[in-house]
């Protein structure tokens, strides 16, 4: 079970900097949306360079130009781009097929797909790797539903990463449902202590690994 660091809604000097602090207990780095869109490709570019050994991910959120945008982020040094799962098919194809060119991933975020239908048809085409995603503006009304494993419960084939708002608290429910990976942002990035924080939920995780 991996732990991705999300860094979103940071400064460059803020993902750097939680980056070096919490580099020994996280597998996968998320840029995420807004870091890309404030500092642009570049910074997927440094980050890798500096971690060259991270898995980095770009939380491109692609919806359209998916063969377009999936080269950017391989090309500035991503291992794994996102694409948003409502997208047209072609977009979805187009971008696991620049995946394969490129020996990188594809990861397709689940945001907003409530039908067990659309995960389905995502399957037929090629997809091995998603997001369940409970969104930032869904959070401030509650926890996040447990109810959004259910969408994969006759998919197992795929590897799943979970994101939505997850802490120390809430960790043990994520941990129960076997995600491949956790997607942690705020729990670490706005902790007083982002070290500890990391190393406490990485170290949950290995446990519940042991013991299950």
């Amino acid at each position: 079970m991996k732990i991705q660091l999300a860094l979103d809604r940071l400064s460059r000097e803020e993902c750097l900097q939680l980056i070096k602090q919490t580099e020994e207990s996280i597998d996968w780095i998320e840029v995420g949306t807004g870091v890309i869109k404030e500092y642009g490709m570049s910074i997927v570019k440094e980050i890798k360079n500096l971690y060259p050994k991270k898995i980095v991910v770009a939380d491109m959120k692609t919806c359209d130009a998916g063969k377009f945008e999936a080269v950017q982020a391989f090309e500035s040094g991503a291992d794994i781009t996102t694409v948003m799962a409502f997208s047209a098919d072609k977009t979805i194809t187009d971008t696991l097929e620049v995946a394969k060119q490129y020996g990188k991933r594809i990861m397709v975020d689940l945001l907003g797909v409530t039908e067990q239908n659309r995960i389905s048809e995502l399957e037929k085409l090629g997809v091995d790797l998603v997001s369940l995603h409970f969104g930032k503006d869904m959070q401030q009304e509650g926890e996040m539903h447990i109810d959004l494993f259910l969408l994969l419960e006759k998919n197992s084939s795929f590897e799943v990463a979970v994101a939505g708002g997850i802490n120390l608290d809430s960790l043990p429910n994520i941990l129960a449902r076997n995600p491949t990976t956790v997607i942690v942002g705020s729990a670490i990035t706005k902790a007083e202590n982002s070290i500890e924080v990391a190393k406490k939920m990485k170290g949950m995780m290995e446990e519940y690994e042991v013991n299950h």
